[in-house]
């Protein structure tokens, strides 16, 4: 007999490794079944499991337990990423901690250290992922800095120099003066900030006593100015067009350009141009072939090609000094307070700055065309589609993509220099050597470079570099291209648009027929998680407190595509309630004898009941399956949900009761209610798979074998039997309808109403005889007449109609009816007001055009809601008063 309660705690550990013991979460490269195939997104090694991965892996996991289920060999890749700078910067806080800089070290001791904590400590998250119970193939596990990965980056990095699609280059980049590298824009946070705008005269070359007003919020950038700039068609200044201007500070001159890049109506239309240090500049600048002052060292203070008496001065104390210098001059006419977005490095904390300098790009357009070419053509879709055209605008608009980085962890390039500089690319520093001799004529001496790639580029090559690319393997072959790539919206760029490049570039085939957009998560009112705000939720916490079920199902039954999840403790405390529906379920069987049979035919059945509970376990299947096929958790949850707190729990076990004491009913009985529930435990499984395994081991004993090995339960149309469906359905609608009029009636719980049924046909009113005993149990009903005719006029009294048929429930000497209509009349100018409000919002042009379109989806729900709700009030009241 089970435990009184469901404690997931203690049973958790043990059926997971059951799981991985068994060897199922292992896929089979020779096997006949047609494979299926998941890359999971590696985590960084750094990191510790978050509420977003718990959707990620809960969403995948899902699709990939049903998969093997249907009888497919699934592959669920895992593995972790080597985040370059996020793990340097865990370790260069250790090593600060004992007061050493890596500098003190060098390379070679400080990498090493690295992987000694990498191997410490890097993969606690890989332990945590097991807590959600999934189920990818740890014997595949993968590092992105493994030999096999590594040697994948260094070959693909050789062939696209050599195909001149990776070249370096002088450019502008997010530069960290604090950890001294380039980073990319996923590693930049934007922080909305106080700061002012300051409007500075530039004075005409050829009229001194004139000047244009230049707006700006960065005059510490100012020295660096080659132009200012006006929009041509502002008639204020395109006449000033050619004209040259003093550049403030300096002894320098520099022109006045026409550029559509300007806004007139912001500050005061004419923008100062500095190319070196602004990302908008410097396409103007390559626009106007404007000269490249670079004005900051590696630091971010102010260098030798500024005037000697701001050299050396960090960015803050250059802009203190050269606004003292311009109002000492008479050259700021104006400071007005200005809040604008100021760009943060997320890991060292300080002001990120535009910088010029020589890097490592990947001409990202030329990948792009073929990335662009298979999504318009279908052969990758994006789900949900709209997602298409952020993808769309974003290689459309494809900048050079830097990969390299001034830090120690990672791939380092494999480019080495000559005496004279020139370089060569290879494979190692053996064909390196050779190309060297082959160039100089000699052996020379070569200089590797230092830097090391962007962690995207190696994780760009992901979905083919962990089947064992270059090497043609029987997994490469079979498991790529890959079926399914679930993953946020904020690395649509970052990830998959680089994975298509990859794919495309050198499989000639696209890595994933689908992309699946989940949104993200949210506290429960919608607000975006943080630690500042306290509103953060800890997945580990909350399956220690309700277990890991009620967490996974609260994150399917919020999955809806590319919508975000609004997430409280309120919602995982309800699942696992659920869960606690599902185990009160499973006793209650054990304690009315009921086993299960391996051989019970359920087409066998005789009980009308018997047979309307299996013709819907066929429905729900069927309901999942195509849930699940299009990717609709929310809504494979919500069927599950529906048919067991419902239709199983609350009706179906609830008419056993009576059965059960009859010994010619009982037997089939038992049999239809074991199989029902047993086959809900399968189709459940992949969203919630410790409880339903324990209970599946529970009914069927270890005979059995694993739940998750159990086929995926299909049935033929013939187990519906739609007179049985037709005749429980419309008990349990009528059941439905007096307990929904009962509490809109305000009726008291332990009062029994009367009940009438009208127009009842022979068959309704054998119907209603056959279950006269649920009725009044369930609907708490004194007494039930039927008549054939129509109602008369109806006063103080409920009605309901149920297929065609009108019910009554006569109220008058049940409630305070006058008492009623007042509460009634009341909500219903409530509800007015709630409509009104909507309706007001839902109609402002400004409103609509600021708002997330979640939160307008959210308002016309809202709006319908209130507008059901009171066509209800409407009725109730009419049929109270009598009009």
């Amino acid at each position: 007999m089970l435990e009184k309660t469901f404690e997931p705690q203690s049973i958790e550990n043990k059926i997971y490794k059951a799981w991985e013991d068994s060897g199922t979460f292992s896929c089979t490269p020779s096997s006949p079944k047609k494979p299926y195939t998941i890359m999971m997104p590696p985590p960084n090694v750094t990191g510790n499991l978050h509420v977003g991965h718990a959707l990620t892996y809960t969403l995948q996991d899902i699709l990939v337990r049903y998969k093997r289920m249907q009888g497919f060999d699934v592959l669920w890749q895992p593995g972790t990423d080597h985040a370059g700078i996020a793990t340097q910067f865990v370790v260069e806080r250790q090593l600060a901690e004992e007061g050493v800089k890596r500098q003190d070290i060098g390379r070679d001791a400080f990498v090493e250290k690295v992987w000694q904590w990498k191997n410490e400590s890097g993969n606690a998250i890989v332990s945590q992922q097991r807590r959600l119970g999934i189920s990818p193939d740890w014997m595949r596990q993968r590092f992105t800095l493994d030999e096999g990965l590594s040697n994948a980056v260094l070959k693909v990095f050789v062939n696209l120099y050599k195909e001149g699609l990776i070249y370096k280059d002088k450019r502008l980049v997010n530069w960290d003066p604090k950890m001294q590298t380039a980073v990319s824009d996923l590693e930049v946070i934007s922080q909305e900030t106080k700061g002012h705008l300051w409007y500075i005269r530039y004075a005409f070359v050829d009229d001194s006593e004139n000047c244009i007003v230049v707006a700006t919020t960065r005059p510490e950038t100012l020295l660096g100015d080659v132009a200012v700039a006006v929009h041509p068609e502002d008639e204020r200044f395109k006449h000033l067009i050619g004209k040259h201007v003093h550049l403030p500070l300096t002894e320098k001159t520099i022109p006045i350009i026409g550029d559509e890049y300007c806004d007139p109506e912001k500050g005061s239309g004419a923008v100062k141009i500095t190319p070196a240090h602004d990302f908008n500049d410097f396409e103007v600048g390559r626009r106007h072939d404007l000269p490249l002052i670079n004005i900051l060292d590696k630091s971010a203070c102010l260098n030798e090609a500024v005037p000697i008496a701001y050299q050396g001065l960090s960015v803050e104390k250059a802009r203190s000094q050269i606004i003292s210098d311009l109002e000492a001059g008479g050259l700021i006419e104006k400071i007005e307070p200005n809040t604008h977005a100021v760009p943060y490095g997320e890991k060292s904390g300080v002001q990120i700055q535009p910088w010029l300098t020589d890097q490592w790009f990947v001409d990202a357009k030329t990948l792009a065309e073929p990335a662009l070419k298979a999504v318009e053509d279908g052969r990758t879709k994006f789900l949900p589609d709209h997602c298409t055209a952020v993808y769309f605008e974003w290689l459309r608009n494809i900048q050079p993509w830097c990969i390299s980085r001034q830090i120690w962890w990672g791939h380092q390039v494999p480019a080495w220099y000559g005496p004279d500089g020139h370089v060569f690319v290879e494979e190692s520093e053996e064909q390196a050597h050779l190309a060297a001799v082959s160039y100089y004529g000699e052996a020379v001496e070569l200089t590797r470079d230092t830097d090391v790639l962007d962690t995207w580029f190696s994780s760009a090559l992901w979905p083919f570099s962990t089947l064992g690319w270059p090497d043609q393997t029987l997994e490469l072959k079979r498991y790529y291209p890959t079926d399914v790539l679930d993953t946020g919206f904020d690395i649509i760029f970052f990830w998959v648009a680089r994975m298509m490049m990859m794919g495309l570039h050198l499989m000639k085939d696209v890595p994933f027929r689908t992309v699946y957009i989940h949104g993200m998560v949210r506290d429960e009112k919608g607000a975006k998680m943080s630690k500042t705000k306290g509103n953060v939720i800890d997945p580990l916490t909350y399956m220690d407190k309700f277990g890991t079920d009620a967490l996974r199902f609260s994150l399917s039954a919020l999955a809806v595509p590319g919508r975000d999840l609004k997430l409280g403790e309120s919602r995982i405390e309800s699942s696992r309630n659920f869960m606690t529906k599902i185990w009160n379920a499973a006793r209650f069987l054990q304690m009315n004898n009921c086993e299960y049979h391996p051989h019970f035919d359920p087409k066998t059945c005789q009980h009308t009941l018997n047979r309307w509970i299996v013709g819907h376990i066929h429905l729900l299947s069927t309901q999942v399956t195509k849930a699940l096929e299009s990717y609709r958790f929310d809504e494979a949850a919500s069927h599950i949900y529906q048919f067991v707190w419902g239709t199983y729990c609350d009706y179906y076990l609830e008419f056993l009761k009576p059965v059960f004491n009859d010994e010619n009913l009982a037997k089939e009985a038992r049999l239809a209610a074991t199989w029902a529930f047993t086959e809900v435990l399968k189709i459940a499984h992949p969203l919630i798979p410790f409880i339903t395994e324990v209970l599946w081991h529970e009914f069927t004993g270890a005979s059995s074998g694993l739940l998750m090995n159990q086929p995926w339960p299909t049935f033929q149309a013939d187990m519906v039997d739609p007179n049985a469906h037709q005749e429980m359905d419309w008990i349990v609608d009528t059941i439905v309808g007096i307990r929904s009029r009962r509490a809109e009636f305000n009726v008291p719980p332990g009062s029994h109403v009367p009940m009438q049924v009208y127009e009842a046909t022979p068959e309704i009113q054998e119907r209603v005889s056959r279950h006269d005993a649920i009725l009044k149990r369930l609907g708490r009903i004194d007494t039930i007449e039927v008549h054939p005719q129509k109602p008369p006029t109806i006063k103080e009294a409920a009605l309901f109609i149920v297929n065609n048929t009108p019910i009554v429930l006569p109220l008058g000497n049940i409630i305070d009816v006058k008492a009623e209509v007042q509460r009634l009349q009341q909500e219903l100018g409530k509800i007015g007001q709630e409509i009104e409000s909507c309706q007001k919002r839902l109609s402002n042009s400004d409103f609509m055009e600021k708002a997330k379109p979640e939160i307008i989806e959210e308002m016309q729900e809202r709006l319908e809601s209130f507008g059901v709700r009171k066509t209800k009030i409407q009725e109730a009241l009419q049929l109270l008063q009598g009009t």
